[in-house]
């Protein structure tokens, strides 16, 4: 039996967090949390309305105004509803994968999102999964994994993934996206994306998801040992 305890997975864009994070949580009989999941649903929602990215207030109303779910299905992929709409596919378009880190690095929207996750992780096993969760949302967790890979892995990941829903977008102009991600979320102000302290850091280049989580399951369940 492990015993109770939060494990935070942060990491660059296309380092493979949410696969790993989803598979661990899996695997241990987690709640999986995903952090970004609920950034790019407030990025969709401001996007299908025509908002300004750059209008904290508007972003900050918007989010507080939003009712976003994470729910589990039969097959333990998890689902994202907002405001009662399944958009699981929907924040996944490039769209809002160019736009997202504009709100995600907006305070208001920060503090909103941070204060939900917090709640969703209060007194359950997690696995949460984001930018800045092992330095900000959970910084007591137990294990905190910091998930990395060359930017021309993660691209090649990214188109594969694009291609699966029907895009086809060419390598280079992902490395050049993710490089502008990377960029942006290593440098703004709030929660930059920087590994703890105190986090174990993967670099995933050359390792599938299934080795990644095979070694952070094997440490978990070492320390339940």
């Amino acid at each position: 039996m492990v015993p109770k305890l939060s494990i935070a997975i942060d990491g660059p864009a296309g380092a493979g967090k949410s696969t790993v994070a989803r598979e661990l949580a899996r695997r241990l009989g987690f709640l999986y949390i995903d952090t970004g999941a609920m950034y790019r649903a407030i990025t969709l929602k401001a996007l299908r309305r025509g908002l300004n990215l750059a209008d904290e207030e508007s972003l900050k109303a918007l989010a507080n105004q939003s009712r976003i779910e994470l729910t589990t299905d039969p097959d333990r992929l998890t689902r994202v509803f907002l405001d009662g709409e399944d958009v699981t596919r929907a924040i996944r378009e490039p769209e809002v994968s160019r736009h997202v880190s504009l709100v995600a690095r907006l305070p208001g929207v920060r503090e909103i999102m941070v204060r939900r996750q917090r709640e969703m992780a209060r007194c359950k096993n997690v696995v949460m999964d984001g930018r800045d969760v092992g330095t900000v949302v959970l910084p007591d967790a137990k294990l905190k994994i910091f998930l990395t890979a060359s930017p021309e892995a993660r691209a090649r990941r990214r188109q594969l993934d694009l291609q699966a829903q029907g895009h086809h977008v060419p390598l280079d102009s992902l490395i050049q996206e993710i490089a502008e991600r990377d960029r942006q979320d290593s440098c703004r102000s709030v929660a930059p994306l920087i590994p703890a302290p105190d986090a174990w850091i993967i670099d995933s280049s050359h390792l599938s998801a299934e080795q990644v989580v095979e070694m952070i399951a094997a440490r978990v369940l070492g320390r339940s040992s």
